[in-house]
């Protein structure tokens, strides 16, 4: 069999969200409607909870079924808001009475501290701000009543100090939006505290000082985004603030641009990733809020970058389940990289992004001419001092260098999802799959260190140092520290590519240690298959881009991911190796190579190494060709900068 049949071969028929072309407003009605309707046959017999699959979750299995009920509102409420129909719809609202009614067998139960519930109540009441007429208006009073209650029930509890708080925000507005009993003193103090995670140029913190974490939840999935809801619907309640929001969201733009490359996809960078195309809503509730951006983010640019990135999701053709419900993962089911709060119908805050349903076809957002990535084929080398990263845009390569940030508790894999020196939309990030061998932690654009003869390994913890930036010679320099233990510490330089050779960025690390340990460093992980019969990559075939070669001081792979590559630049030796990383470690390829070089320190030893990493997408046309004029050989012999 060959790998072009195996591929093609399928458990279950393609998803109809998998076809759809998504060009026009009413492609993206049909693509919500054909995400809302798989989820009725995990309905329960009141449609208050939606059962989408059997893994657990910190939470108790009541709100993880409410999950799977709540989170497909953030579709269903704007397609219904501008004036779309979704056959399903009366549900949803069914579901709504169920839940919330204390004598039903239904009942969610009322909000204690710290509940999940809080969570979910934000898209109802989103829902019914915008929404009403379905979910509201036709309500008996005594139904009115349980839905205030309900909701009400969060307003005395205890919160996390994070991005949670527009929760609150949003039950608190829903209420005020249909003249039920809300608390005004509770929405102006939230709004409050959460000003105080503004740190400047339209960046904020999840959450208060003490640590530094601006992930998707500072843009996309929650604070960028729910200020941006708020600003339009407090328009006139509150019209300081909004326009305090709209200047915020200008200003984050001209950044968060950057995150996503001409092709459609978003760096990979940080937790919550299962939440898939969410990484693209910040864009749709610009639309939704009328913000109008500066040059060059024109609405046809910003339709652009918003239905590019859905587009490439229609591409992952493994992210649903065989009964047509989204599945816990990325580019395929994969629990490795969830984080421990995913429950089987936490991908659905991904129905955020459809935030522009609500907007009629006559605004600009729909009726503007779709346009490229308005930085398509330029260079760019854009430092964020914020979020401590430096976006690079070189050699058709779209991806950031990273220093500094942490989760604020100690997440599942954090090291991967924050500690990596670089992440790429066209080579996503691995997490690891288990506690022992190299193979397992995947030191994927990581330094990682073992002082047990390989049988553990440690990588960087971005809060075991602190960062800054340095400037040489007009070129910005990410400086940051780890101390992997109290008698070895490791200084890292990260410099952007030159102009001269735009596919290689450069690592400088100098590691003191006081014991004897080993280093591994990686290169970006691609695609560790043949194409032409599907098993494992073997010596690298020139003549058709494809295979892994590795000698003293350098590795390289190329799939069909693209040319990626690693070398040893300082007159030491770091012994090469292509490694067959853990199934299931990269969150875009199941299967996986990741270029890798090494080398064992003596205990009393400093030591500079200077390592440049190449890529090259194979989206850039003529990759194949293109990678052997910049290839390992000419790098290890090159002196640069």
């Amino acid at each position: 069999m060959t790998a072009a049949t195996a591929n093609a071969n399928r458990a279950f028929p393609l998803h109809p969200f998998s076809t759809n072309p998504l060009r026009s407003r009413e492609d993206v009605v049909n693509a919500v409607a054909s995400l809302l309707d798989p989820l009725a046959g995990g309905d329960s017999p009141g449609h208050s909870m939606v059962k989408v699959g059997s893994s657990g979750t910190r939470f108790d299995e009541t709100a993880a079924q409410v999950e799977g009920y709540a989170r497909p509102l953030w579709g269903l409420a704007p397609l219904l808001a501008g004036g779309s129909k979704y056959a399903g719809s009366d549900r949803f609202v069914q579901g709504l009475v169920a839940g919330t009614d204390p004598e039903s067998d239904e009942f969610w139960g009322y909000m204690e501290d710290q509940d999940q519930r809080m969570v979910e109540a934000c898209p109802i009441g989103y829902t019914l701000a915008i929404a009403h007429k379905d979910f509201w208006d036709p309500l008996t009073d005594k139904q009115k009543k349980n839905i205030e209650a309900w909701l009400g029930s969060m307003n005395d509890k205890d919160m996390p100090n994070t991005n949670w708080l527009w929760f609150r925000v949003f039950a608190n507005l829903g209420l005020a939006k249909n003249g039920a009993i809300w608390s005004s003193e509770r929405l102006k103090a939230d709004i409050k505290q959460l000003n105080t995670f503004y740190r400047g140029d339209g960046w904020s913190n999840d959450g208060p000082e003490g640590y530094r974490q601006m992930d998707y939840y500072s843009g996309s999935f929650a604070i960028q985004y729910l200020q941006l809801l708020y600003a339009k619907l407090a328009a006139e309640t509150d019209p300081t603030q909004a326009e305090e929001y709209k200047e915020r969201a200008r200003l984050y733009a001209q950044d968060f641009v950057h995150y996503f490359d001409p092709e459609g996809r978003a760096i990979t960078f940080g937790r919550s990733l299962t939440y898939r195309w969410a990484m693209v809503a910040f864009w749709g509730s610009v639309a939704f809020a009328d913000v109008e951006l500066p040059a060059p983010l024109s609405w046809g640019a910003v339709r652009g970058i918003w239905l590019r990135n859905l587009r490439w999701w229609t591409t992952q053709k493994d992210i649903f389940q065989p009964n047509g419900m989204l599945s816990i993962g990325y580019s395929y089911p994969n629990t490795y990289l969830a984080e421990n709060y995913n429950s089987p119908g936490s991908p659905y805050w991904c129905m955020l992004a459809f935030a522009p349903l609500a907007l009629p076809e006559s605004h600009p957002f729909w009726s503007s001419p779709e346009e490229p990535h308005p930085y398509a084929g330029q260079r760019i080398i854009r430092p964020l001092p914020h979020p401590r990263h430096i976006t690079v845009q070189s050699g058709g390569h779209t991806f950031l260098l990273s220093s500094g940030q942490s989760c604020h508790y100690p997440l599942k894999a954090t090291q991967a999802k924050y500690g990596k020196f670089a992440y790429s939309s066209a080579f996503a990030y691995s997490v690891p799959t288990g506690s022992y061998t190299l193979e397992q932690f995947v030191p994927e654009s990581s330094l990682a260190l073992s002082d047990d003869d390989g049988e553990i390994w440690k990588m960087r913890r971005a809060h075991n140092g602190d960062s800054e930036f340095e400037n040489h010679d007009g070129v910005p320099v990410l400086v940051s520290s780890q101390k992997p233990w109290h008698d070895v510490d490791v200084l890292t330089y990260l410099i952007p590519p030159a102009e001269d050779s735009p596919n290689w960025h450069l690592r400088v690390h100098r590691v003191r240690t006081g014991r004897d340990v080993q280093t591994a460093e990686g290169a970006f992980a691609v695609y560790g298959c043949r194409e032409s019969d599907g098993r494992n990559l073997t010596s690298l075939d020139e003549s058709i881009s494809e295979g892994g070669k590795a000698d003293y001081n350098s590795a390289f792979a190329a799939s069909r991911s693209g040319a990626v590559g690693i070398a040893e630049l300082s007159l030491g030796k770091r012994d090469g190796s292509v490694l067959l990383a853990d199934a299931n470690s990269n969150l875009v390829e199941a299967r996986s190579v990741l270029p890798t070089i090494q080398l064992d320190l003596k205990a009393g030893e400093t030591k500079w190494l200077v390592t440049g990493v190449y890529a090259l997408p194979s989206s850039v046309e003529g990759w194949k060709e293109k990678w052997k004029a910049g290839g390992i050989e000419k790098m290890a012999t090159t002196k640069r900068r």
